[in-house]
């Protein structure tokens, strides 16, 4: 091609999207035309209404006063109006009894005359001239009732438009995290003419300042009237939180609050469905009871998968007519799941965790169905045996209810037991110190400790489950509560528990 046109295409190019660009940016400010008149027109309506209402507060404002001062007004002259009339009346009275007292001094005879002084000093004595009061009962006075409004009219000729709201200011220091709840506080740089507040969160694992990539959406908690708001009950599933704040009016949302961060870790854990047994279905979140023994078994390798996605668990019975687990068939499993080989088998029933313990203080909780004839709560390690029962080994821990045939409630370890005098309670909590040795377990709701295990945990362990003829639900993602923590601070300073099964594990 020439290079003449060749230069010419290059600029017919540059001039196209020139123009097109152009092009753009006149509908762009087409746009902003059309809403500026249409803002305009708006905020023009809206100051019209702002005037015509402080028109009317100050009419009523006005009519109100008027009408103050016009009942003032009445009562003054009723008052003197009446006290015009009796002096009228009075004065009519006091000049015709001078015109009687005259006309006595012309009487000649002294009888006569005796009679009539006396009539008169009677008269006078009855007189209204002599019964009033002369001093009026008002004033013309009116001074009391008027106003100045030089400071109200400084006001008003300050009146201005809203600024926008400056950002509210967060103080770590003035907000806590405490039993899965956390309490965000702020105050505002300056007296603002504020209308509500905006809390936004957001869970992370990532420390520090928000990251714009790979980061959960905000969530919003809008038309806060306080500077500070709790959110309460949270599953804290990661280590941080992120928050912040705008403030706003009538006018505008002002700008948001540096964000802040602040640590939520909490221990999570699913149920491994791997390690459950042949008669326990491992699905969505829930372990079942069996009594076909493995239908269904395929979904355990699908709940390995989704661990640590679910903050409840269940684990529930949904046949009926179980029968007991001595006769329950376990043969009938298909043998392909697993590979030919069960974590657990016989008697034991069992599931575990799918998050080791190694350190630290942990918690959480378990609810029982109420038709769940027997199940077991605790600890165990790694390396419990595929037939061993929770509590009936020296390496596992655990709290056992048997409704059936005989309800009992025990604390068992090491296959000794230890009754446990006390209702059981709607939901357990469990908290484990593994530094510490230390294995408790709470009533869910009053905190009332219901058992304690001393021991040193010599390698790794795992939650662990057993349930027979009914369901448990399982909640993680908690905080030790604070009751827990404090009840930890009293008990250390003491020599030891009533309520314990002291071991020590080699």
């Amino acid at each position: 091609m020439d290079p003449q046109k060749e230069a010419l295409h290059r600029i017919i190019a540059t001039l196209a999207s020139k123009n097109e660009e152009l092009h753009s940016f006149i509908d762009t400010l087409s746009h902003s035309l059309r809403g500026v008149q249409e803002n305009s027109s708006k905020v023009i309506l809206d100051l019209d209404e702002e005037f015509d209402s402080l028109y009317s507060v100050l009419d009523e404002m006005k009519a109100s006063m008027t009408n103050t001062i016009k009942l003032e007004q009445a009562r003054k002259m009723q008052e003197l109006q009446n006290q015009h009339s009796q002096s009228i009346s009075a004065l009519e009275s006091s000049e015709e009894l001078l015109e009687f007292a005259n006309n006595a001094l012309d009487i000649k005879d002294p009888e006569g005359f005796t009679k009539a002084a006396k009539q008169i000093k009677d008269r006078v004595t009855m007189a209204p001239a002599f019964r009033l009061t002369m001093k009026p009962k008002a004033t013309d006075c009116m001074t009391h009732l008027m106003v100045d409004f030089s400071q109200e009219r400084q006001m008003i000729q300050s009146l201005k438009f809203l600024p926008v709201p400056s950002a509210p200011e967060v103080d770590i220091s003035d907000c806590l995290v405490a039993d899965n709840s956390v309490t965000v506080a702020w105050r505002m740089p300056e007296d603002s003419k504020i209308e509500y507040y905006i809390l936004e969160y957001r869970k992370t694992n990532h420390d520090g300042l928000p990251r714009v990539k790979d980061e959960r959406c905000w969530e919003v908690v809008d038309n806060i009237k306080a500077t500070e708001y709790s959110l309460t009950d949270l599953k804290f599933d990661s280590k941080y939180m992120n928050f912040r704040v705008r403030a706003c009016n009538k006018a505008a949302a002002g700008d948001y609050s540096n964000p802040i961060t602040l640590e939520t870790r909490a221990f999570n854990f699913s149920l491994d469905s791997t390690s459950s047994h042949q008669n326990l279905k491992v699905e969505d979140g829930c372990v079942e009871w069996d009594s076909a023994g493995g239908k269904g078994q395929e979904s355990k390798i699908k709940g390995k998968e989704n661990k640590g996605s679910g903050h409840v668990t269940i684990l529930k019975n949904t046949s009926s007519g179980t029968p007991s687990p001595k006769r329950t068939s376990v043969s009938s499993r298909p043998p392909s799941v697993r590979g030919s080989r069960d974590r657990f088998t016989g008697e034991s029933y069992t599931v575990l965790g799918d998050t080791c313990i190694d350190n630290g203080q942990h918690y959480w909780e378990v609810k029982a169905q109420k038709d769940c004839k027997s199940y077991s709560l605790g600890v165990a390690f790694r390396n419990l045996g595929k037939f061993d029962q929770l509590g009936k080994t020296n390496t596992s821990w655990c709290i056992h209810v048997n409704n059936w045939l005989q309800a009992t409630f025990a604390a068992k370890h090491n296959n000794k037991a230890k009754t446990l005098d006390m209702p059981v309670p709607d939901r357990i909590g469990v908290y484990c110190d593994f530094d510490g040795g230390q294995l408790l377990f709470y009533n869910a709701d009053t905190k009332q400790l219901l058992h304690t295990f001393k021991t040193k945990f010599t390698q790794p362990i795992l939650p662990a489950f057993m349930v027979w003829c009914g369901g448990l639900t399982l909640f993680t993602g908690l905080q030790v509560p604070s009751a827990v923590k404090c009840f930890q601070k009293t008990e250390n300073g003491l020599s030891g528990s009533a309520n314990s099964l002291n071991s020590v594990v080699h």
